[in-house]
């Protein structure tokens, strides 16, 4: 049993859009992210856990270290724990994805922004 404490929201709405936990539990966390047309969330990384997106609405340009690739409803991305990446919505429609985080550690602080658009 993991002992630190995670005291991350249920839900949260961001500068870029919100997020809901949907589910979660020993070494897992679901959530549904809304992201506003032509925002974006910071190009991060996360030390302890990896995540799964999974694109319900919209279209995603998605970037991983580097590369970008653009993700359509049905499609899915898998990101490594360590890999830099962020998530754009470029449409003028609502973005929603389902994001599968794994790991040993999931909460909202374990996060290197390497940019943000939001001065986070």
């Amino acid at each position: 049993m993991n002992n630190e404490t995670d005291n991350s929201p249920k839900y949260d709405e961001r500068p870029w859009g919100s997020f809901t936990v949907l589910d979660e539990g020993e070494g897992f966390k679901v959530k549904r992210l809304e992201v506003l047309p032509k925002k974006r969330l910071s190009y991060q990384k996360h030390a302890r856990r990896a995540e799964h997106w999974f694109i319900v609405q919209g279209e995603a340009k998605i970037t991983l270290d580097g590369r970008e690739i653009t993700k359509r409803v049905g499609e899915a991305v898998d990101i490594a724990v360590g890999t830099a990446h962020r998530v754009e919505n470029p449409g003028d429609e609502l973005l929603v994805f389902i994001e599968v985080q794994r790991g040993d550690y999931l909460g909202e602080d374990d996060i290197t922004r390497l940019e943000d658009d939001f001065g986070r």
